[in-house]
């Protein structure tokens, strides 16, 4: 592999959506917000949508972006759309959906850790947020939005990644004890016997009984339940999980990548699901006690990355990636952002390997 080939290729994406997707807020100085599409609408360009949780994975690929090279732009940048989530958000930093609020906590973290843009007052607003969306129906875990018959992995598993990352950079306990027992919970009610893959999720009578579950396997909840996995073990104890790691990992290369490339979930949120398996793929491959299983994760990321990139067409700002990165990219087919954003992403794991010369 030729050096910092990957890290190259993370950087023409990261240009690329900045110069395609960046935007102030209402031309508010020292805020961006990324228009949900290109070429942007007037509505897209004075952010009518605003796509919540998109905007966290930016700011997630932002953080990516810094560690792979820190500069003082990049730093400005991820200040800039911290203040740009918030401003739009009108009612402060969270909404009505638990996965958004798990996501854009998942962001700030990193963004205080790794960048030193801290916000304190968020992190406990989300932490509370999701705390108290647990409760018993259904045996446990924490619904997809508040009012709702709904409990599934996509907000489950994010909630779990948090609340472990909280106690593991020196927060309060419980939350390590009520992200493990989110994953108990997935594992219980929402595993595949016979893949060991996730389902989505599962609808509950008002009396807390299971009305039906949602058998659809997607590769969101892989990447969530996969990374929920990898940040509990960090905490010790690290064989139980690693083993469900491990076992979700090999579910994913049998079931979900076609030659080794994770395949895509079309456009909208879609555009974003393999990006987020990739990416926890990609923290999989870093844990040397997954061995085996380790190095099968480093080979999707690799295998992935390539497609994307080999696959992708060109417009003057720069790449456009597909939704489905093993074959060439459909004329406006990467209009989202979401899907450009889960390009990126997947170009970043791949740096982020290369840079700790992680071999598949």
């Amino acid at each position: 592999m030729i050096a910092k080939l990957l890290a190259a290729r993370a950087g023409v994406a990261e240009r690329a959506v900045q110069s395609r997707h960046l935007r102030r807020v209402w031309g508010l100085p020292g805020t961006l917000l990324g228009t949900v599409a290109w070429p942007a609408t007037w509505r897209d360009k004075t952010h009518v949508r605003m796509n919540y949780w998109w905007q966290a994975h930016l700011l997630d690929c932002m953080v990516d972006a810094y560690l792979r090279k820190p500069t003082a732009s990049r730093e400005d940048m991820v200040k800039r759309l911290v203040r740009g989530i918030r401003v739009r958000n009108l009612a402060g930093w969270t909404n009505d959906f638990y996965d958004d609020v798990a996501w854009l906590g998942l962001a700030l973290l990193r963004a205080a850790k790794e960048v030193g843009v801290t916000k304190p007052k968020a992190i406990n607003v989300i932490a509370q947020r999701l705390r108290d969306g647990w409760t018993d129906h259904a045996g446990g875990g924490i619904w997809w939005k508040r009012n709702d018959d709904f409990k599934n992995v996509p907000a489950n598993g994010p909630a779990a990644i948090f609340l472990a990352r909280l106690a593991n950079a020196g927060g309060e306990r419980t939350d390590l004890v009520r992200a493990r027992s989110t994953v108990d919970w997935i594992e219980e009610h929402l595993v595949d016997p016979g893949t060991g893959l996730a389902w989505d999720g599962l609808h509950v009578h008002p009396s807390g009984e299971i009305r039906e579950i949602e058998k659809n396997i997607y590769t969101y909840c892989q990447g969530v339940l996969l990374g929920a996995c990898v940040e509990i073990a960090k905490a010790g104890q690290p064989a139980p999980w690693l083993d469900r790691a491990a076992r979700v990992i090999t579910g994913v290369h049998d079931h979900l990548a076609v030659d080794g490339v994770v395949k895509g979930a079309g456009g909208g949120d879609g555009g974003l699901f393999a990006g987020i398996l990739v990416r926890y793929l990609a923290q999989a491959a870093l844990e040397p006690q997954l061995a085996e299983a380790g190095s099968l994760a480093a080979e999707l990321v690799y295998q992935s990355a390539e497609a994307a990139w080999l696959n992708r067409s060109m417009a003057v700002s720069g790449p456009l990636f597909g939704p489905e990165w093993s074959r060439p990219v459909v004329e406006r087919e990467g209009r989202d952002l979401s899907i450009q954003l889960g390009g990126w992403m997947c170009l970043e794991a791949a740096a982020l390997l290369e840079r700790h010369d992680v071999r598949m």
